[in-house]
């Protein structure tokens, strides 16, 4: 995947034009899916963004963040998403129980809010390339967001 420069947004509108953009991408060129880490602060607009991917990905239905449900699945057509919210979650044992591992080493498009904590196990060949999308807060109070592909 090309990745462009850092994108600012100003508005959670702009994000999730944002996501979109990246999402309708992502269906171009993945389109048997890919895992999609969300890194950021609380109130970074992950789940924002999500909801843009989504989008852009043709699911018609609105995304809602899975705080306490963890992982959401939506369908478009042929098209399945999982949007993974892991703020929750902490250490191994709760990571294992999951059942992550079947669901990224399938078909669909797999979105990982606080990705980071699952980033470290994505670092074998067999896991495969994914993004990185990076969200920062800007000082003027906007947010910055960085696309990055990933080999493993």
């Amino acid at each position: 995947m090309r990745l462009s420069p850092a994108i600012h947004s100003t508005s959670p509108e702009q994000t999730l034009a944002a996501g979109e953009s990246l999402g309708a991408r992502l269906a171009s060129e993945f389109p048997h899916g890919i895992v999609v880490l969300l890194v950021g602060p609380l109130g970074a607009g992950k789940t924002v963004l999500a909801g843009g991917i989504a989008r852009g990905l043709g699911i018609g239905e609105r995304l809602v963040s899975p705080t306490y449900t963890i992982i959401s699945e939506y369908r478009a057509g042929t098209k399945l998403l999982h949007h993974v919210d892991l703020y929750r979650i902490e250490g191994r044992d709760q990571m294992e129980n999951l059942g992550l591992d079947d669901i990224m080493a399938g078909t669909g498009y797999v979105l990982v809010e606080w990705g980071e904590k699952i980033e470290p196990s994505l670092s074998t060949p067999e896991a495969g390339a994914h993004l990185r999308v990076t969200l920062s807060l800007a000082p003027d109070g906007g947010r910055d967001i960085v696309v990055e592909e990933v080999a493993a």
